[in-house]
Order: C-alpha cells, then structure tokens, then sequence
C-alpha cells in the first residue's frame, strides 16, 4: 500500500509539473509568434532564450529522475518510478497543451520535441506511444521490485532497448543531423517534411524489450504460483 500511495503522488507530480511545462511552452511560444510549432522558421534565434531554455530542458529531467530517486527503495524501483514519471509528463504535457489553447489539432501535428543535443522533430504521437512503453514497463517495476524479489532483466533485453533508443533519436534529428554542419542559423530554420515511420516503427518495438520481459516475469511467477498451489492441494488431498 505504501508503494501504490508513492506511485500515485509520482503521477500527481508529473502531471502539475506537466501543467507548468505546458504553461511554460505557451508563454514561450506567444512571445515568439509560433504558437504552430510547424511554421518556416521554426525557431526564432533570441539570445537570451536560447540558452535559457536548454537549461530548463536539462533542469526538466533532473527534477523527473530525482522524484524516481525519491520514491523507490532499490536501484531498478528508482529508475522504474522515473520512466512513470517520465512518461506521464510527456502525455500530460500534450493534454494540457490542447486544453490552454487548442493544439495539438491532432496526434499527426508537428511538434518540436526536445532541443538537447539538436532539435528533435516529430509528429505528437511519437513520444507519446514511448512514453506509454515507459509507463507500461515503470508501473509493474515500482510496484514488485524487491531486493527479495527483484524484477530484473539481463543485458540482451537493455542492448535492444538501447538499439532502439538510438533508432528512434535518428529518426527524431535525422533533419537536425543533416544540416548540422551548416551552422546554427540552419538548425534554426530547418523544417522536416516527412517521418520515417517504418523505421521509428522498428524502434518502437524494439524499445518495447523490457515490457515484454517484465510480462513474462510476471507471467513466470504466476504459472509457479499455481504449480505450488496446486501441488499443495493434492498433498493435503492425499494427507487426509
């Protein structure tokens, strides 16, 4: 009951902070004139914003991983309730966007999604089916993993996970990579055009590994747990 009562002040934290991003982004974008992220020139160059809000982006996921620290009690349960926060910020985050002013129109629009280490570009529903994998794996690891009982996945399933993170990061600044040389007037400007969705579709799965293998975990220990049951019953049966 404990750790159900921290999953859920992990979730209320990540949607106020949500709110606050949210609220953030709009200012920010009002003061810009790009209240439609997808516009030419998509990213004013304003020196006093520009760095301000690569700190905030990096302060963003400080606060995210130290609320996982806070709330769970070993290394894999730290990490879990982060991913849970992690996630629930970034569905808030649209949530809440559409409800101040309206956009995301739909879950196809265009958004700028991060600027850390170059611009990430993709349609809204990208980050948010990653950030459902990061709840659907986060959620069962908060809650079960013990240092009696640990959830823990070996090194094949994080390897794909990893291919899978550095796929998807392609897919998201493939523009951002190709003008890279160009200067920062060019990252500024650049506008993609088209989503590599077969290829983000591979990352998906592939970053799916350990929720798959969390299931089967759970799948595990529920089939032992009838065995012994079961086990046990034809024992007494057989006793009396």
């Amino acid at each position: 009951m404990r750790t159900m009562k921290r999953w859920r002040m992990v979730v209320l934290f990540a949607m106020a902070m949500a709110w606050l991003e949210s609220a953030i982004v709009f200012y920010g974008r009002l003061l810009v004139n790009r209240l439609e992220p997808y516009q030419p020139n998509p990213l004013p160059f304003i020196a006093e914003l520009g760095p301000t809000e690569l700190v905030r982006e990096a302060a963003t996921m400080l606060m995210l991983w130290a609320i996982g620290w806070f709330a769970g009690e070993t290394r894999r349960a730290r990490w879990a309730f982060a991913c849970v926060a992690f996630g629930v910020w970034d569905v808030s985050y649209y949530v809440f966007l559409r409800i101040i002013y309206g956009w995301p129109r739909t879950l196809l629009d265009w958004d700028v999604l991060f600027l850390i280490p170059l611009p990430w570009w993709g349609p809204v529903i990208a980050p948010m089916l990653i950030a459902a994998l990061m709840i659907a794996w986060g959620t069962p690891v908060a809650l079960n993993d013990t240092a009696e009982r640990p959830l823990r996945s070996r090194w094949p399933v994080w390897a794909t996970a990893a291919v899978g993170a550095a796929l998807a990061l392609v897919v998201f600044m493939a523009d951002a990579l190709r003008v890279a040389g160009d200067g920062l007037e060019a990252l500024c400007n650049v506008l993609p055009v088209e989503f590599n969705w077969p290829v983000f579709c591979v990352a998906l799965a592939l970053l799916a590994a350990p929720a798959v293998d969390v299931a089967r975990q759970f799948h595990y220990r529920a089939r032992t747990e009838r065995a012994k049951t079961s086990t046990g019953f034809l024992h007494e049966s057989s006793c009396s």
